[in-house]
C-alpha cells in the first residue's frame, strides 16, 4: 500500500514552487528592463549621432588649438628667435641617387 503524502510535504512543495516562480518572474522583468534600456540608448545615439560627433570634434579641436598650442605660443617671446628654430648655417640634405619612380613598379 502506498503511503499518503502528508500535508506538510505538499505545503513545502507549494512554497518552493511559489518561490521559484517569483525568482523567475524577477529575472524576466530585469531582463526586459535591460533590453529596453539598451534599445533606448541605441535609439538615442542613432538619432543624435550628428550632434554627438560635432560636439566631440569641437572639444577635440578646442583642446588642441586652445589649450596645448595656445599656452605654448604665449610663452615664446616674439622679438627673439626661438630655441626651437633650426640654426641658419645648416647643410642642405643630400638628394637621392636614384630618381623616385612615377608609377608603382610591377603593375
Amino acid at each position: 500500500m502506498k503511503k499518503k503524502p502528508s500535508s506538510t510535504t505538499n505545503i513545502y512543495k507549494l512554497v518552493i514552487e511559489f518561490t521559484m516562480q517569483k525568482i523567475v518572474n524577477i529575472i524576466a522583468i530585469a531582463s526586459g528592463v535591460v533590453s529596453l534600456t539598451v534599445i533606448g540608448v541605441g535609439g538615442y545615439v542613432f538619432i543624435r549621432k550628428d550632434a554627438i560627433i560635432e560636439s566631440v570634434k569641437e572639444k577635440a579641436l578646442g583642446s588642441i588649438g586652445g589649450g596645448a598650442l595656445g599656452g605654448a605660443i604665449k610663452m615664446l617671446p616674439m622679438d627673439e628667435p626661438s630655441d626651437m628654430a633650426p640654426p641658419s648655417n645648416t647643410l642642405p640634405l643630400p638628394s637621392p641617387s636614384l630618381p623616385a619612380p612615377s608609377a608603382p613598379i610591377g603593375f
